[in-house]
């Protein structure tokens, strides 16, 4: 320059042979030492970034590119490719960090997490609809920042994982943080059904009517007898163990009252000496179940009424219009309208809790203004169907999935217990597969599932029934449309023999197989189905043809 000049910085006077930067579009200078220093403190190498990033000079609202959101105050900017630009908040995250010490251990997990510069396609389409641990939200964008856990399926949003700003806040004080806040009193409700039940031994007929007195019922012993008299056969009350139902060692007994596995005695049991006698078993509870049930929620205008078996359905298979799955047991129907419910679903709960949303209650609802997904199965829950629901936090499930799938399970597969899991295993960062049907499965969609942290195997709550008693798994297209948490003919009991006209000899009622081949009436396939099978010939049908 040929004069004297001023650095715009620091206000020193230059002579005119000074180095110095200037603007060459406006009287902008700045001398060597100033520029040496800004560069110093104002431009910072981001291990996110392969080039340097420059600090923008003034304060600016604009959207962060870690985070995705808008932020107003000092940005960090890309001098070499200005598509990225950083919030300082962001910038200056912690590479590693504890989700329990950064929410006050309101989280919790056993690995520290990692800041991660991208959702790796890999996480996001091979495990498949990836979620945020904290607020269970998805990740929309894959080129976000997010926290993860290097050794299992964790992941947190930047603003979940810090407990910063206004999302996590957010999620924190509504009545939705389920995880949190306990939203009821339990001396307020003494009666409340706690889910799910620890194991197959429990259902909902043994925790309403195990535990009645003698002295509080009305019927009478002669009634009593008339209620579980069966095809004019006498009935034993069995007070040993010795022939009860264990998958361990592929003994079966499943009542024909509420079609769950007869565990414990005591029981009754055909006491018919003949050499074909029948296979019909009863808790010794499901004997104290009411003639009638009044005001019931799915159909208060009549009164239901208790039935050994629905008289207008072919071998008394019906579907109950609560929980929407086939049933061959007992039932309360209303004749005059065919609505007919299972023994469970006729007296389904008005609250309960659930392990898959706890300190929460869950309320039963009979109709919604629109379908809903429910959190254990992922499958649709529609808009005049019941359920259990948080209407604060948009949770919801099936009456079947809360009511039919226990916390454990035992299994010939494996000789320690199975426990229901909802998230993926700590520690278990590999891919999952059911062991029985061998299909691969997502744990962040599946909803639940059983796992065994000692062996290392998992299987779908629908694939944990013993083989014996429904032969083949259940087949991938049903686990791809939701029906891979409670098997479809979980309340039908195989078994039995049955004459009919058009066949000579005695018909099985049994699940169909692939090798079964096409019903003999209507030509269509009969793998999976409920079938009439004739042992002695290759004759078999639908039941219901």
């Amino acid at each position: 320059m040929g004069y004297s000049w001023n650095c715009n910085v620091c206000r020193t006077s230059h002579e005119q042979h000074a180095l110095l930067y200037r603007c060459p579009r406006c009287a902008f200078y700045i001398d060597v030492h100033c520029a040496t220093k800004w560069l110093k403190t104002n431009i910072i190498h981001h291990p996110s970034h392969i080039h340097p990033l420059v600090c923008v000079a003034k304060e600016i609202l604009c959207e962060c590119d870690a985070c995705g959101k808008k932020h107003e105050g000092i940005f960090y900017q890309c001098a070499t490719c200005p598509i990225l630009l950083l919030h300082s908040d962001c910038a200056f995250l912690p590479k590693n960090l504890s989700i329990q010490q950064t929410t006050n251990d309101i989280f919790s997990h056993s690995h520290p997490l990692t800041l991660d510069y991208s959702l790796v396609i890999e996480d996001e389409t091979a495990r498949y609809y990836t979620k945020c641990r904290v607020c269970n939200r998805g990740f929309d964008n894959e080129s976000l920042w997010t926290y993860k856990c290097d050794k299992c399926r964790y992941y947190a949003h930047l603003d979940c994982a810090t407990a910063r700003h206004e999302p996590f806040m957010s999620i924190l004080m509504s009545p939705g943080m389920g995880r949190l806040l306990k939203n009821f009193n339990d001396d307020d409700y003494p009666d409340l059904v706690r889910l799910p039940f620890p194991d197959q031994t429990m259902n909902l007929i043994k925790h309403l009517f195990s535990k009645e007195i003698e002295s509080s019922m009305s019927e009478t012993n002669e009634v009593k007898q008339t209620r579980i008299s069966h095809d004019q056969h006498p009935l034993a009350l069995m007070s040993s163990t010795l022939s009860c139902h264990n998958p361990m060692k592929k003994v079966e007994l499943i009542c024909n009252g509420c079609v769950r596995p007869i565990m414990n005695s005591p029981f009754y049991t055909c006491a018919d000496e003949d050499e074909h006698h029948c296979n019909f078993a009863l808790h010794e509870w499901c004997t104290r179940m009411p003639s009638e049930i009044k005001d019931h929620p799915g159909h208060p205008q009549h009164t239901l009424v208790f039935m050994p078996k629905v008289p207008y359905k072919p071998f008394g298979v019906f579907e109950c219009n609560v929980c929407r799955f086939d049933c061959n047991g007992f039932v309360y129907c209303c004749v005059e309208c065919k609505y007919n419910v299972d023994v469970c679903c006729a007296f389904i709960p008005h609250k309960i809790t659930h392990k898959a949303h706890p300190n929460h209650l869950l309320s039963r609802v009979t109709k919604r203004v629109h379908n809903y997904m429910c959190r254990l199965c992922s499958y649709s829950i529609i808009s005049d169907a019941f359920s259990f629901s948080c209407q604060d936090c948009g949770f919801h499930i099936h009456p079947g999935c809360a009511l039919l799938v226990s916390e454990t399970i035992r299994h010939k597969y494996d000789k320690h217990p199975y426990k229901l899991s909802y998230l993926p295993i700590e520690n278990h960062k590999g891919d999952y597969f059911c062991d029985i049907c061998e299909e691969q499965f997502w744990p962040e969609s599946a909803g639940c599932f059983y796992h065994c942290e000692k062996c290392v195997h998992s299987m779908h709550p629908s694939c944990s029934m013993p083989v014996f008693r429904h032969k083949n798994p259940i087949p991938s297209d049903y686990i791809y449309f939701g029906f891979d948490v409670v098997h479809r003919y979980v309340n039908i009991k195989f078994g039995g023999r049955h004459n009919i006209d058009t066949h000579p000899h005695p018909l099985s009622f049994v699940q169909g197989l692939k090798s079964d081949g096409r019903c003999t009436t209507c030509g269509s396939g009969l793998d999976f189905q409920m079938i009439l099978k004739c042992l002695q010939c290759e004759f078999a049908i639908h039941y219901d043809c």
